[in-house]
């Protein structure tokens, strides 16, 4: 039986499978059991472990091998067998096999390892259902935390009994979206309606050629910013077109890279034989000559081999469920029919070869419309309503500090200002406020819901406390704990009464002890003598010292215990082309889902923790946290690296690190090998400025501006100045197209612009 997906708003899919569970609660639904199996790296570590063997061990034999392609390792006996494809990358590994003991007897024990089941759990998204009482067909258990029924078979097997599947998946996109449009009638006074948006907008596909799309539905990652810049979207079809090629099976291909070449017209569309060109026109000139959907797959077999739609269909099942045996076994017919059709052997060939590698992973048209359709109204509402969708897209982050931070920076990057938590201003969750974003109160440490809902409710009722005592004297009890009140000072929640923050401090104690008991009688319908004289003058009265406030690091350091990140200001704040000029990836991107994975890569940025440690044996070694302005990462100092670099350990220092990423239980890490302190001490020199005649400045024009600038990268900042009849206007360029001035850099601009084209 075929199975089903079907996308929520993420805050609504638990109750769409309640609702369903209940209404089928005779034992017709059930949830679905995975099975995790012992991979070949995680059974070389495991085997090391439990053999007694140091840590090292592991960690070299693992190195040895070869890195894992679409997340799967080669199987360690195949590492041995000549005639696999990767055979030859596994020279090293075989080398330690054979001159080390030790090796020899951890892979072979690891070798009776590999493939074990190694836990259960639950399929994020999939239900079984059933006509029939689930326990009279397949085996069932209850969950003891929930009750929660699920099957015993995972699903593969489930479907093979005739059983359907149903993969309810709550999408995060579609809650940021609810949201937006909340935060567009909130912050604007209209409702837009997604379903009549135009297709054409502009500033849309602006935004997506530049690859501005951090927070856009599928199109987040760094290879895929990429791929969209290459690609420069200019129609919904090509964003149809990018999610079904950024996908293993056409990636493997390179047909994503091929189809954005062509699309600009940087590469020439060469049909996949010359005998083929004419006959399947029709089917992929729309593609570029490439091969992007199922759809296309199944009209070729049609078209060439005479399939009927029915054997057409099996081809395309077998690619769906990444079935290669079964497409190899459908090459005959194939063949036979392609012959049939008077076709030659080698067209064949080059055909089957195009088709194969979509059976690691393809998309039916219909699937990537529907998900290209979330992809655009993301987009267009980043690129038309920036406040309102990244106030949503940061609420949908709140618990997770990493992606706010990445997120956090975008909005700097954007020209948007994120202010900090307010009393007197801020929701519970992030709202647009003009072209800003206000912070809000439940992102704050020790701040629950009932506190927020507290003081909204009392500002909705007394409106905005004009100063500390009167925000004391208005809110709940709730409110008046000390924990709750001093999160709130060090966040900067009351700097908008003008108190300084370590005023605050000085007195928030004494003047929560003078309140508490007021508001406890008040609770308990103990009103005071004079009651109807408190409901127009404040009971509380008093001054906050005026004291000169902690400096900018102090305040920042507090900032960050109490949300987690920086917020109103960074201590890299101006560093940024330092930074980047010194690293190869930023940390934001190497924590992606398609970051890099045991590879060695270079970062910089500050340490904001060091943790030390001891081994059995005595040595120190330690975890330190390096930060940038997207996101932070633990990176491990085992004990030769940190030896070399312990006399420069100190929090709030910048650093260059080098190391291999390493991915454990999906938290990824930097093993160090090599540390340094960048020198931050001299500022870029520049800027550069370009001066070129408005007329000029199409988008052609742009591009190829883009592209040299992008040719010799540095830290100087480069600024267009544009001139026309009317006026002048200076602009600042993008931060990621600082250049190094040199005379190639000069040569290249003169040769693109004119000889008059750089402004003194």
């Amino acid at each position: 039986m075929p199975d089903f997906d079907i996308d929520f708003d993420e805050r609504r899919r638990g109750e769409v499978i309640r609702y369903v569970t209940e209404k089928y609660g005779d034992g017709r639904v059930s949830q679905i059991v995975t099975y995790g199996t012992i991979k070949a790296k995680q059974a070389v570590k495991d085997a090391s472990r439990v053999l007694g063997y140091p840590f090292g061990v592991g960690e070299k034999i693992t190195k040895a091998m070869p890195a894992p392609v679409m997340g799967k390792d080669v199987p360690l006996a195949r590492l041995f067998d000549p005639q696999h494809p990767r055979y030859g990358e596994g020279g090293e590994f075989r080398a330690l096999y054979d001159i080390d003991p030790d090796v020899k007897t951890v892979v072979d024990t690891a070798k009776d390892l590999e493939g074990l089941k190694r836990q259960w759990g639950v399929h994020a998204a999939g239900v079984i259902m059933s006509s029939d009482p689930l326990i009279d067909i397949i085996p069932i258990m209850r969950r003891e935390q929930d009750g929660a029924i699920i099957t015993q078979f995972d699903y593969p097997s489930c479907e093979a009994l005739g059983l359907i599947k149903m993969d309810f998946l709550g999408l995060r996109n579609l809650t940021v979206l609810d949201d937006a449009l909340a935060n567009i009638s909130l912050n604007r006074g209209f409702q837009l309606v997604l379903e009549d948006l135009p297709l054409d907008d502009a500033a849309s596909y602006a935004l997506l050629g530049r690859g501005d799309t951090l927070g856009v539905f599928q199109l987040d990652g760094g290879p895929m910013r990429a791929l969209l810049r290459l690609m420069r979207p200019d129609n919904f079809e090509d964003i149809s077109a990018v999610l079904a090629l950024y996908r293993p099976g056409p990636m493997g291909a390179d047909s994503h890279t091929n189809y954005a070449l062509r699309k600009n017209g940087r590469q020439e569309i060469t049909p996949i034989h010359p005998e083929l060109a004419e006959p399947l026109a029709e089917i992929l000139d729309t593609t570029h000559g490439l091969i992007v959907y199922q759809e296309q797959v199944m009209a070729i077999a049609q078209k060439v081999a005479g399939f009927t739609l029915s054997q057409a269909d099996n081809m395309r099942r077998a690619m769906g469920k990444k079935k290669k045996e079964i497409l190899d076994a459908e090459f005959v017919p194939f063949s036979d029919g392609m012959r049939a059709n008077g076709y030659s052997h080698a067209a064949t060939k080059a055909l089957w070869d195009t088709l194969v590698p979509f059976s690691d992973y393809a998309f039916n048209k219909a699937h990537t419309a529907a998900y290209g359709m979330v992809s655009y109204w993301t987009a267009y509402l980043k690129a038309n309503f920036p406040a309102e969708f990244m106030a949503a897209l940061l609420t949908s982050v709140a618990d997770d500090k990493d992606k706010m931070a990445i997120y956090l920076n975008e909005c700097r990057r954007m020209g948007i200002q994120v202010l900090q938590p307010d009393v007197n201003e801020s929701a519970a969750n992030f709202t647009p406020v003009g072209a800003d974003i206000r912070f809000g109160l439940t992102a704050v440490r020790n701040v629950g819901h009932n506190v927020v809902e507290g003081i909204v409710a009392a500002r909705e009722a007394h409106g905005k406390a004009v100063n500390f005592h009167g925000f004391l004297d208005q809110v709940p009890l709730v409110v008046c704990n000390k924990r709750v009140i001093e999160s709130l000072i060090k966040a900067g929640a009351f700097e908008s009464m003008g108190h300084s923050r370590r005023g605050l401090m000085s007195m928030y104690e004494s003047a929560v002890d003078a309140v508490l008991d007021l508001k406890r009688n008040e609770a308990n319908g103990q009103d005071d003598l004079f009651g109807e004289l408190a409901e127009t003058d404040p009971v509380l009265t008093g001054n906050v010292p005026d004291i000169p406030d902690w400096d900018k690091r102090t305040k920042l350091a507090f900032e960050r215990e109490m949300l987690g990140l920086y917020v109103s200001d960074h201590p890299l704040q101006g560093l940024e082309h330092v930074l980047a000029a010194e690293r190869d990836i930023g940390i934001g991107e190497l924590l992606a889902d398609d970051g890099p994975r045991e590879t060695m890569v270079t970062i910089a940025g500050m340490i904001t923790n060091i943790t030390r440690k001891t081994t059995r044996r005595g040595d120190i070694w330690a975890v330190i946290t390096v930060e940038d302005l997207e996101a932070s990462i633990e990176v491990l100092l085992f004990p030769r690296a940190y030896e070399m670099t312990s006399t420069v350990l100190a929090t709030d220092t910048v650093v260059k690190i080098k190391g291999r990423v390493k991915v454990e239980d999906d938290v990824v890490s930097l093993n160090a090998s090599e540390l340094s302190l960048p020198d931050i001490s001299e500022a870029p020199s520049g800027p550069v400025v370009i001066s070129l005649p408005a007329a000029r400045c199409t988008p052609q024009v742009v591009q190829q501006l883009r592209d040299v600038l992008a040719s010799h990268p540095g830290l100087t900042e480069v600024r267009l100045r544009l001139r026309s009849a009317e006026k002048t206007t200076v602009m600042k360029l993008d931060e990621r197209l600082r250049v190094t001035p040199s005379p190639p850099l000069m040569a290249d601009l003169k040769a693109l612009l004119g000889p008059s084209c750089l402004a003194s």
